[in-house]
């Protein structure tokens, strides 16, 4: 059974990422409501790409998001970015933190962060939700289901999120947009990956939607309530940004696909009928009705693998970027070199759907 220890709780602040905590307390001070008292800081164990602490200040606490030190990938880390979408959603049903204050001035503490509230509640690391009734598990799955359909639902205009991402040829533009990262975090030579680059632009599926997409939704990037199956708030909107929702979807689907073992966190192997967990087609189609759209049978088999396919790769070339960062000595995670190294048979895996996508 998986340790996840390893990513639960706050240690100390780790040297790479140490900083002026003088300086952070003074810029809380003025710009933080109601902010006072000694600040502490510790470093939260999870999380692969912008080191997260928790701040302890008056009796009150609060979490800075900031980008990692060292050199970055281009347009990664744009805590700006997940500043301003929580801020925006904070206006709708969509569950967020309270964001409080921007930081945009790298001398602060080294380089640009936000500061929000610490939403107390429970972190669910292993989507098999071993320690739950089946009752419970079918509540949290469905309590997902729901979250990330409401964000779908959501009007990026009304919100004024209308030029938060460009409208329109999102697969296509993201597909390069992920060769490109993949390109520039590339650590080794995948001979899957590189297939994956060549197939993708040929075969995007017609037709294309505009939505706020988070880009990252999975059970342990959400904070539940303590007692029950209602999330509190939506986390890590780094890749936030308009685009595809099925696309989005689907990135949150791939759970159903990846094995619970060597790092991964999946469903794949699993008797989840027996668990309590609606099968990725169940699921599919319950979201597919809080959206709107339907029944399963609006969306073909070859479009949802093409769309599982790009998410894999996608996913690939965030564990390069892991990877690299690793070997830089700047990732924020202790376990960032065995994550890096899921890219490999990941990216098989993706090579191996895409032989079932007909066009």
């Amino acid at each position: 059974m998986t340790d996840f220890s390893q990513f639960s709780g706050t240690r100390p602040v780790a040297t790479e990422h140490a900083f002026d905590r003088a300086a952070l307390a003074t810029f809380m001070r003025n710009h933080v409501d109601g902010f006072s008292g000694e600040l502490a800081v510790e470093q939260f164990k999870g999380g692969q790409s912008n080191p997260t602490f928790r701040l302890s200040a008056g009796g009150k606490r609060y979490v800075l998001r900031r980008k990692p030190p060292g050199v970055l990938l281009p347009s990664a880390h744009a805590v700006d970015r997940e500043f301003r979408v929580i801020s925006a959603l904070a206006t709708t049903d969509v569950p967020v933190a309270h964001a409080y204050a921007l930081c945009e001035d790298s001398s602060v503490i080294g380089t640009a962060f936000y500061i929000m509230d610490c939403v107390e509640g429970r972190i669910l690391w292993d989507p098999a939700l071993p320690d739950m009734t089946r009752i419970e598990r079918t509540a949290h799955y469905d309590e997902m289901n729901r979250v990330i359909a409401q964000l779908h639902r959501v009007d990026p205009v009304a919100i004024g999120l209308a030029d938060y991402g460009r409208p329109g040829s999102y697969i296509e533009r993201q597909v390069g947009r992920w060769t490109r990262q993949y390109r520039a975090a590339e650590t080794e030579t995948i001979d899957a990956a590189n297939q994956l680059i060549q197939w993708l632009p040929k075969h995007i599926p017609a037709g294309d939607e505009t939505r706020i997409v988070h880009g990252d939704f999975r059970i342990d990037n959400v904070i539940f309530d303590a007692q029950e199956a209602r999330i509190l708030a939506v986390l890590d909107w780094e890749l936030s940004t308009l685009g595809h929702p099925l696309v989005d979807f689907a990135y949150h689907c791939m759970v159903w696909r990846m094995l619970n073992s060597n790092g991964s966190r999946g469903l794949a192997g699993i008797d989840v009928a027996a668990l309590g967990i609606p099968p990725e087609s169940t699921y599919l189609q319950r979201y597919l009705q809080r959206t709107g759209r339907g029944d399963a049978s609006s969306v073909s088999d070859s479009d949802w693998n093409y769309y599982l396919v790009f998410n894999m790769f996608r996913l690939v070339g965030i564990l390069q970027g892991i990877m690299a960062r690793a070997l830089q000595g700047n990732a924020s995670s202790e376990r960032a070199l065995e994550a890096g190294r899921r890219a490999r048979p990941l990216a098989e895996q993706a090579w191996a759907l895409a032989q079932t996508v007909k066009r």
